[in-house]
């Protein structure tokens, strides 16, 4: 039997007024401009008030009276309101888009250097598609709510209400005739706010996931392509593509139906000041320019009462999409909470009773690791997929916090290092490699000191990597762009400069993740002669699958279900038949045997 869901409620429903009073707040850092926009549309808001008070002379003075004083200043003040209207829109319009890409350009510079200092436990909940829709489409929703949109709150608001007061002045009771369709049309904003809202997020989350699909797909192009995808991946593509579209036709729908229900309120309104104007009591005390004057002020009403109605749209577009950016901005960072400093670390690593768990419900990922690597000490990191090695050494520079025991380098818990300080301390070479889309020598030089990144630093750490050798037949040499992720090399070369750029590094810990994994058996051992000379004097962590890279380790640990089950070299543990002399024999005996079957 089913259990009846509970409705769902929307987050920060109820924070609307507050999410648009935080937008605002980025714009009146720039209040200068503000302000002059602010004028600017006051100003161009009175030319309204005015064009329709000039009807009543204009009717009255002109055409029944034929007074030719007010016919001779008609022309000039008809030409001077608009005048006065055209510098009115071009200071407010300049001047609030000035303020909006301020916007823009600050939230995306919050919102990037928020990023970067986020744990990657965050990264791992969230993909990349939907952070990057909120860097590029969320915050263009938010720059027309904090600006767009507040040109028409305050233009058309001085407009309306200049509008009504002059319609008061003209005629009290025709007036109120108007007011009579207010709450109708306030209730009608009402809820379509609510709807605006909710669509507007779900929206957003549809952008994410366009953005999200789109960049799966040109990441693994060629997988793509290799397994016949392309069918399946356009049908994943539509599926978002078109819940996109339906969510984009609600807001549209919502939108144009909101526009003709005002509209037809205002119109009631209209027909009963036409009705009431012509009674025969009416008719004694409006003048024929009053009247005019009135009817031409109240349709003038009708234009900003529509962008009010539908800046709604864009308010809450805006809204909605602070509300993911604020939630973005609003989560917390690393904790770096560390005050010690850190020159230079010797290199001694100690584990203590280390345990981990990505998320706990799905148990621990390291259990009660204890662990004590010398300085200068090469040491191996073995076992099957899954045991915890990769995960153990995430843990070094703080990219993840033990739930239980401490990690320490020189005898210090690393949480008492300042976060930057830790981490210069350790180079790292991935089996992954990441290379940035600038040249062989930026790549090389990345994140490095400014005195260690001249060419000639550069070219001895790639020659050291034995990189040169292919870097010399390349038409720009170092200055060679990478391309993509280094698309434009072979898995082998990204591999030699991601070892140089440790080299050029020279942090006294090491890890490497199997660096050389990428590389055929010409390469790996000109690479792994780099390493020797890298390894020298410095702390290593080597995470390796074929043990035939490690077998010269000081000490290899061997890992299974986040255990530590042996540590020794390679010769003690061959000598002791345990777990690490079976993970041998799977590697060299087996395929030997299964060869000298094959010949048989």
């Amino acid at each position: 039997m089913n259990t009846p869901r509970s409705p769902q409620v929307e987050p920060g429903e109820v924070s609307g007024m507050r999410v648009y009073r935080r937008l605002l707040s980025h714009s009146l850092h720039y209040w200068p401009y503000l302000a002059v926009s602010v004028v600017a549309m006051i100003v161009t808001a009175s030319t309204e008030t005015g064009f329709a008070a000039l009807m009543r002379p204009l009717m009255d003075g002109s055409f029944v009276e034929q007074d030719p004083n007010v016919i001779r200043w008609i022309p000039f003040a008809i030409v001077g309101i608009f005048v006065v209207r055209g510098v009115g829109e071009f200071l407010a319009n300049y001047c609030i888009k000035w303020v909006g890409r301020r916007v823009v350009k600050e939230l995306r510079g919050q919102m990037f250097r928020h990023l970067l200092h986020m744990p990657a436990a965050y990264f791992d909940r969230n993909s990349g598609g939907q952070l990057i829709s909120r860097l590029t489409y969320n915050v263009e929703q938010v720059a027309q709510a904090s600006t767009d949109s507040l040109t028409v709150l305050v233009r058309d608001s001085v407009t309306v209400l200049g509008l009504l007061a002059w319609m008061l002045y003209l005629n009290a009771t025709l007036t109120l005739t108007v007011l009579i369709v207010a709450p109708a049309v306030v209730f009608a904003v009402d809820r379509v706010t609510r709807r605006f809202r909710r669509i507007s997020r779900r929206i957003q989350n549809s952008m994410g996931d366009v953005t999200h699909v789109a960049g799966e797909v040109l990441d693994g192009h060629r997988v793509v392509k290799i397994f016949g995808g392309e069918d399946f991946e356009e049908a994943r593509f539509e599926e978002v593509n078109e819940r996109n579209r339906r969510l984009h036709m609600k807001m549209v729908a919502t939108q144009s139906s909101n526009v003709p229900i005002v509209q037809f309120f205002v119109a009631i309104a209209l027909a009963l000041i036409v009705w009431l104007a012509t009674q025969d009591s009416m008719l004694q005390d409006v003048s024929v320019g009053t009247f005019v004057s009135f009817v031409t002020a109240m349709f003038l009403l009708l234009a900003p009462i529509r962008r009010l109605v539908n800046v709604n749209a864009t308010l809450q577009k805006g809204i909605a999409a602070g509300q993911n950016i604020f939630g973005l901005l609003d989560e917390p960072l690393e904790r770096d909470t560390g005050s010690s400093p850190l020159p230079r670390a010797r290199g001694e690593i100690t584990l203590q009773g280390v345990s981990f768990a990505y998320e706990p419900e799905k148990g621990e990922v390291l259990q009660d690791v204890h662990l004590e690597v010398a300085p200068g000490e090469t040491v191996a990191l073995v076992g099957r997929s899954g045991s915890g090695k990769t995960t153990l050494v995430n843990l070094l520079p703080r990219f993840y916090e033990p739930q239980r025991g401490r990690i320490l380098l020189d005898g210090e818990d690393i949480r008492s290092y300042r976060l930057a300080e830790l981490r210069r301390q350790i180079a790292y070479v991935g089996q992954h490699v990441t290379l940035f889309n600038d040249t062989i020598a930026g790549n090389i030089a990345y994140g490095s000191p400014v005195e260690a990144a001249d060419e000639a630093c550069i070219r001895e750490a790639a020659e050291a990597a034995h990189a040169m050798e292919f870097i010399e037949r390349l038409p720009q040499g170092l200055q060679t762009p990478v391309g993509d992720n280094g698309v434009l090399l072979s898995g082998g070369q990204r591999q030699r400069i991601a070892i140089a750029r440790a080299l050029l590094k020279d942090a006294p810990i090491l890890i490497l993740d199997e660096a050389t994994s990428a590389l055929d058996t010409e390469s790996e051992r000109q690479i792994q002669a780099a390493l020797d000379n890298l390894v020298r004097n410095r702390t290593t962590l080597v995470i390796a699958h074929r043990l035939s890279t490690v077998e010269n380790a000081d000490r290899i640990v061997v890992m299974q279900a986040g255990r530590v089950l042996e540590t020794g070299t390679h010769r003690e543990l061959l000598a002791r038949d345990g777990a690490y002399a079976r993970l041998h024999q799977l590697q060299f005996h087996e395929p030997q045997a299964d060869a000298a079957a094959a010949g048989t």
